[in-house]
């Protein structure tokens, strides 16, 4: 089923109403029919379409599809609910008629389309069908953010990519890149976010949803992707809602017990300031945080990352953001409460450089304000070699900002963790590797004892 490249959404609709073979349902909440419009306009929808639905009143909806616990209706769980509803009344009414000809298909998405006054804009998206008549049922499944500022613009995004994906379901499933490349097929670059990304069924089992993911990120399609500590994919948005966070940033090639020392220090001081920050420690979520530039090809390495901390327990956090007030801008969407960032001492230079922040108006000032408030913390741990060691008390600001440096520690917005008396020497993610490289086995003695197990089954590094 392979199809020329850069069609039209209406192009797309028109080769699938003109297939005889698929066939399916349209159930579609808070943004109109946006897909299944594309259908009816490219013609010959009669020839693909068994119904098309939208329950707009809380009440029809719960009772199509049932209640939602959390009260909340665009989320994943009523999108599942939707397909499972659809695709099994296709299944029960049309598989003595049509099961041995067709291939059935469900799509399903539920919105929330936003304004000016009301940014957030966000859905649930997804197709449930067969691959051949009678077939098994195959899955795909996406959290997409519109980014367009007016509904209309939203709502013509969204049914774009909702054809995109009915399409790329039935004629680009064969190479997960491609499948990437004809998602956003006719939408404009940053008209959409697709932040999760996940694909099940037997003849879908050669699409890694951690790759995909990641390959989001890398296309700028996706901000930050988010995986737990077994590399599922997790949604942020839903993951991280209202939670207490405590993030540290590194390449990870691999982690270091220096690493490992200072997120434990960093949890405890969190614990200590439980109180302060008006904390429930239950509600805390630790991430290890790797950025990534569009540049780094290599994702093979980057699993190989998430695959060594997935070992220790750990979830790891997949991002494009170069600089940290990034980072906390863009949490701060699904979340007001307390958000820790922990470093080591070394990191402060950057951090307080005023050529970082250029491309901001109103340069250092803007990015630092944008950074550090009373719920936003900066951890810092001690970065001690055989010369020095550099802390929070002992870093000598830049002149251009040393005053801003001074307010920020005297508030209490960068706190130190640990002491230099207490601390061993902190072993970077390249002074390890240099060492597993050359074969120098001291470094078994400055990783988790977990990881190295990992490292030589593997032998990741060791070339």
């Amino acid at each position: 089923m392979s199809q020329p490249t850069l069609l039209s959404p209406l192009a797309k609709a028109q080769i699938i109403n003109l297939n005889p073979e698929i066939y399916g349902t349209f159930a579609e909440i808070g943004a109109g029919q946006e897909v299944a419009r594309h259908f009816f306009m490219a013609g010959k929808a009669s020839h693909t379409i068994a119904k098309t639905i939208s329950a707009y009143d809380m009440i029809y909806s719960d009772e199509i599809y049932g209640k939602e616990k959390s009260g909340r209706y665009v989320c994943e769980s009523r999108l599942l609910k939707m397909l499972d509803k659809e695709y099994n009344l296709l299944q029960k009414r049309l598989h003595e008629s049509r099961g041995d000809r067709s291939t059935f298909f469900a799509f399903a998405n539920t919105v929330a389309t936003g304004s000016s006054e009301t940014p957030r804009c966000h859905g649930w998206m997804g197709v449930r069908f067969q691959t051949q008549p009678q077939g098994p049922a195959h899955e795909v499944i996406l959290h997409v953010r519109m980014m367009d500022r007016h509904r209309l613009q939203q709502q013509e995004s969204l049914g774009t990519l909702g054809v995109n994906l009915v399409h790329a379901c039935f004629y680009h499933r064969q190479k997960p890149h491609d499948f990437i490349t004809r998602l956003v097929d006719s939408l404009k670059e940053g008209q959409i976010v697709i932040d999760y990304f996940r694909a099940t069924g037997p003849e879908l089992e050669h699409f890694d949803n951690r790759r995909m993911n990641i390959e989001l990120v890398k296309r700028r399609l996706s901000e930050a992707v988010l995986f737990d500590e077994n590399q599922n994919i997790l949604n942020i948005a839903d993951s991280t809602y209202q939670k207490s966070l405590l993030i540290q940033r590194g390449n990870y090639r691999p982690i270091t017990s220096s690493h490992f020392d200072m997120m434990e220090k960093g949890v405890e001081q969190l614990k200590a300031d439980v109180k302060t920050l008006k904390l429930k420690t239950q509600d805390v979520m630790v991430l290890c945080e790797i950025e990534i530039s569009s540049s780094d090809s290599n994702i093979d390495d980057i699993l190989m990352r998430m695959e060594s901390l997935s070992n220790l327990g750990l979830k790891t956090l997949v991002t494009q953001f170069p600089l940290y007030y990034q980072l906390k801008t863009f949490f701060r969407k699904y979340t007001q409460n307390p958000m820790i960032l922990v470093m080591n001492g070394s990191h402060l230079g950057k951090i307080f450089d005023p050529q970082h922040y250029q491309d901001l108006e109103g340069g250092i000032f803007e990015g630092l304000g944008k950074l550090l408030d009373e719920n936003t913390r900066l951890y810092i741990y001690p970065h001690k070699t055989a010369k020095e060691c550099q802390t929070a008390s002992t870093f000598i600001a830049p002149d251009s900002s040393k005053k801003l440096f001074e307010h920020f520690y005297e508030h209490g917005l960068i706190v130190d963790i640990g002491g230099c008396d207490i601390t061993h020497i902190y072993y970077h993610s390249d002074q390890v590797r240099n060492m597993i490289t050359k074969k120098d086995k001291s470094w078994e003695s400055l990783t988790p004892p977990e990881l190295v197990s990992f490292i030589k089954k593997t032998k990741w590094l060791q070339k």
